[in-house]
């Protein structure tokens, strides 16, 4: 089948069945190739390393690395020539469905349609403008796939002379069904070609010798079969649906299909709420160097930011960690994404979601501290309970700088946060996972925000408020877990949590605050977004952290504000408030009874 000779014929005939038989032959051949691969790497390769050190032995390895890549690129090009025989069929039947009716419409009204595509039609008798009756004779026509299509012109048997010659009724008709006929031939032979394009791209050199270089080329040819079959994968992700709806929609999926979003579409699922982690991660470790990529062409210093943490999170999943990281988000969108999991949050009974505050971004801050405060609170919490899991989620934009004194990045990022925490719930295998939503500086406010949503923070059993500014509330019982499940940690040194409200602002300017405060805040309780959350008034539980150092005297600027999550096992920081993070671990883990208390400000 070709684009340039397609016939109508063809077209009709046409069994897009046959394409989805052969992409299933491609698919056994794909996953013999995987399971040769893993046999290869796990039980051959491994069984060498462990047994033979020699130089005959190095050699050997180096053969079955060689062979190692050649099944992974047999594995991956099999599979991509599977998803394109799979769109070519669901691309194919659109325009197929065109014709059938097109014909269908042509036998109904008394039509012939001829082997070159023209239709003809029959004489008819009809009336003129002076009520004569008069035989318009009938006539062959030919289709027009052009839009808009183009009525005959006056003066020919087809258009006529309005109250000389009327028209042929069935000319209309037959017009109507020839262009639809064309219409669907030009359909489908674009179809047609793009797709031979995209197959002819993935045939292989006889005797190719499969190298680093060549793997590298399997993501070009992945983005071009995207490009391709991109509208075939992409019409029935259920992007509009709720988290427990795609949940259903991805159990439902064939083992081929799931394989076929996460190696050609790793992009319209690795972000998708309501995906198992599993899959979410695969998914995004496909997608990585796929962005990266993009990113290093785009140039200028945001994308060199971008791409330089995302390098450092390419690094941190090639490393051994434990507990094992899941990659659940990546985006280059606003300020950059990043959702990463320390532990299985589907599996795991404990599950924490933390959102990182002001000044947070896709960048090497990111990698280095953000990511390293959920790997402590995982591993504290790991030590009450194993099964515990906590996430960092920087699934929006954070304030970078004055946009901190606005509500509206919270106001922006609680949806997307509360439909996150809705997927762990679909996705979670316990029968009653404990669920912990934590808010860090600005983030507390996030989380702040989307607890007061309808309906909650979806599956939270508890808040945990770090450095807050103030949640926009003025009571714990406003975050709908119950004021027993609202937990405070604020260091006393920590200057975030001693900003002054903005009434006291406006009253007495930034350098009057300090003295007049008590003025017109009786009480002192008070702060930027609300009543302080580590206040007797709030009501939370306030557990007990390191005040830190003190801001001016000791010179500690802002380390009071981010010492939360240090814990006395970091070998490179153990002297950094471990108090607060085995609090922390103790309220992740399930043991919240067993926290250090602090009175009340």
């Amino acid at each position: 089948m070709t684009g340039a000779t397609l016939t109508w014929q063809q077209l009709r005939d046409l069994r897009p069945s046959e394409f989805t038989e052969a992409g299933d032959a491609w698919h056994q051949v794909s996953n013999r190739s995987d399971a040769d691969r893993v046999r290869v790497d796990r039980a051959m390769s491994a069984k060498l390393r462990e047994t033979q050190q020699s130089e005959s032995a190095e050699a050997a390895l180096g053969r079955l690395r060689r062979l190692g890549r050649n099944f992974q690129y047999l594995h991956s090009e099999c599979g991509l020539v599977r998803t394109t025989l799979n769109g070519l069929a669901a691309d194919i039947a659109e325009p197929q469905i065109q014709l059938r009716n097109a014909l269908a419409d042509a036998t109904a009204q008394g039509l012939t349609v001829h082997e070159d595509g023209s239709v003809s039609y029959p004489s008819a008798q009809v009336t003129d403008l002076a009520g004569t009756a008069k035989d318009v004779p009938g006539g062959t026509v030919r289709g027009s796939a052009r839009l808009p299509l183009e009525a005959p012109p006056l003066g020919s048997p087809q258009g006529g002379f309005p109250g000389f010659l009327p028209v042929n009724p069935n000319q209309t008709k037959a017009q109507a069904v020839a262009d639809r006929i064309a219409r669907a031939l030009r359909s489908a032979g674009e179809v047609d070609a793009r797709y031979a394009r995209t197959l002819a791209g993935l045939k292989a050199e006889k005797g190719l010798d499969v190298t680093e270089a060549t793997l590298k080329d399997v993501r070009e040819d992945t983005a071009d079969v995207r490009g391709t079959a991109g509208m075939y994968l992409g019409e029935d992700v259920p992007t509009d649906k709720s988290p427990a709806e795609r949940k259903k929609w991805w159990d439902g999926l064939t083992d081929e299909q799931r394989q076929e979003y996460l190696e050609v579409a790793p992009d319209l699922v690795g972000g998708l709420d309501g995906i198992p982690s599993t899959a979410r991660d695969e998914a995004n470790r496909t997608y990585l160097p796929i962005l990266m990529d993009e990113l290093s062409r785009q140039g200028g210093d945001d994308a060199k930011t971008k791409l330089d943490a995302l390098r450092g999170i390419q690094e941190k999943l090639n490393a051994p960690s434990d507990p094992p990281m899941f990659l659940l988000g990546i985006g280059d969108e606003g300020n950059g994404r990043a959702i990463v999991s320390y532990g299985n949050p589907d599996t795991s009974r404990n599950v924490s979601a933390y959102v990182p505050g002001l000044g947070t971004k896709l960048d090497g801050d990111f990698v280095k501290d953000t990511m390293t405060r959920a790997w402590h609170t995982a591993k504290s919490a790991q030590y009450i309970d194993p099964s515990s899991a906590s996430i960092v989620w920087l699934g929006y934009d954070a304030p970078q700088h004055l946009d901190v004194m606005s509500k509206g990045d919270a106001q922006r990022g609680a949806p997307s946060y509360n439909a996150f925490m809705a997927g762990l719930s679909a996705t979670n295998q316990n029968p009653d996972p404990h669920v912990t939503a934590i808010g860090h500086s600005y983030g507390s406010l996030t989380v702040g925000t989307a607890a007061q949503r309808s309906g909650g923070i979806p599956g939270a059993d508890d808040i945990i408020l770090l450095g807050s500014p103030g949640v926009d509330a003025q009571k714990a019982e406003e975050l709908g877990v119950g004021k027993g499940h609202v937990f405070v940690g604020a260091a006393d040194n920590d200057p975030v949590t001693h900003l002054p409200s903005k009434s006291e602002v406006a009253l007495s300017g930034p350098l009057g605050v300090l003295i007049g405060r008590d003025l017109y805040d009786i009480g002192n309780d008070d702060v930027y977004f609300g009543k302080d959350p580590a206040s007797e008034a709030f009501g939370a539980r306030r557990f007990k952290v390191d005040d830190g150092p003190r801001m001016i005297f000791e010179g500690g600027g802002f380390d009071a504000h981010s010492d939360y999550f240090k814990t006395e096992r970091d070998k490179e920081s153990p002297d950094l408030d471990p108090i607060s993070a085995e609090n922390i671990a103790r309220i992740v883990a399930g043991k919240p009874n067993e926290i250090v208390t602090e009175e009340h400000r």
